[in-house]
């Protein structure tokens, strides 16, 4: 049968690929109850060289909690770094060094998640308020490990939102040694807004983020925030040293296909989106085995024949079956022939 997965990718090696000085000019974000070790491994079926994040794991929980089950990753998964939620020096250089000792290639500060629960805490995006705690905390990090500490943070906070209070923060943290700054380009507002909202309804300020880049040369600049297409990730990478994608990544997976070629320079060819599902099929074996539910892992599929002939079929056949008792790779390998026969109906085959 023809793999009709491929009928949205011509001409993809029709540009130069574009490599930024960045060692990652390409990544995706950390993203809560999504970005967990069988999301990152079904990525790397489409793409090896992007970087990828843990989801935000506080210092407290790395610290007394289950760190396997926590921290635990495949060495495919790799390049990854542990994005880590807390505010306390001496905490946070300890979950540094364990980063570290596991394996991680580098660890991320929160200083932009803005829920209610997180401020409690006083860490994420309230951080953005006492640049001079930041600075400390990743002072300290940084001398507890040698692999790169960065942070990831917003515009600003509430009225704490014009370009020169962000570019005070980054002015103080990065004198504490910090030289990779992920910006969201949305302000946050830290009462009134839940966190869906702080990611939608304050309005983009790329023109904020390639100012920092232009005031801060020698530091790296990631910019994250609307961006869904790898035609954007090129134009802003006119401007920024690297990019970092968010929800698009979740709901269109197969868009990072050609991400290797063009920003990475491989002579990469593209996967299919069925060598993809088949690249998943051991490790799915692998974890049903050891006790996990099929549908674990499968729900990070969902989307991988998002646009395409077929997609309907193979989230209905994924969604139905995946919750059985027992239900191993069998599912998938049953849900992808339901997408040829589909694109076959579709096409008047």
């Amino acid at each position: 049968m023809t793999d009709l997965s491929t009928a949205v990718l011509p001409n993809l090696f029709s540009a130069e690929p574009r490599v930024s000085n960045s060692a990652y000019p390409l990544s995706i974000a950390p993203m809560m109850d999504r970005t967990d070790r069988h999301f990152r491994y079904f990525m790397r079926q489409i793409t090896r060289r992007t970087l990828l994040y843990t989801e935000m794991v506080t210092s407290a929980a790395i610290l007394h909690g289950d760190r396997e089950h926590l921290l635990g990753f495949s060495r495919e998964e790799k390049p990854l770094a542990l994005q880590v939620g807390g505010d306390e020096p001496v905490e946070l250089a300890k979950c540094a060094r364990i980063a570290q000792e596991m394996g991680y290639d580098e660890i991320n500060l929160n200083v932009g998640c803005p829920s209610s629960r997180v401020q409690n805490g006083n860490f994420g995006a309230c951080l953005m308020a006492q640049p001079e705690r930041v600075a400390r905390a990743v002072s300290a990090m940084l001398e507890a490990v040698d692999i790169p500490v960065t942070v990831k943070h917003r515009i600003g906070i509430d009225e704490l939102d014009r370009y020169e209070d962000m570019a005070n923060f980054v002015r103080i943290v990065s004198e504490a040694g910090c030289r990779h700054f992920s910006v969201h380009a949305r302000k946050a507002w830290l009462q009134g807004l839940s966190p869906k909202d702080n990611r939608d309804i304050p309005p983009l300020r790329y023109e904020d983020v390639h100012r920092l880049k232009g005031e801060f040369p020698n530091l790296l600049i990631e910019i994250n925030g609307g961006l869904t297409s790898l035609e954007q990730v090129r134009e802003q990478l006119s401007f920024v040293d690297a990019v970092m994608i968010g929800r698009a990544a979740y709901d269109y997976p197969f868009l990072f296909a050609t991400a290797d070629y063009e920003f990475f320079g491989e002579e990469a060819i593209a996967p299919t989106r069925h060598q993809v599902a088949q690249g998943m099929l051991s490790y799915i074996d692998q974890w049903v085995a050891r006790g996990i539910k099929l549908n674990k892992i499968t729900r990070h599929m969902l989307q991988l024949f998002s646009g395409q002939p077929g997609s309907r079929a193979w989230k209905r056949y994924l969604t139905e079956k995946s919750c059985i008792p027992g239900a191993g790779s069998e599912v998938v390998q049953q849900a992808l022939e339901r997408v040829l026969e589909s694109a076959a109906v579709l096409s008047g085959n």
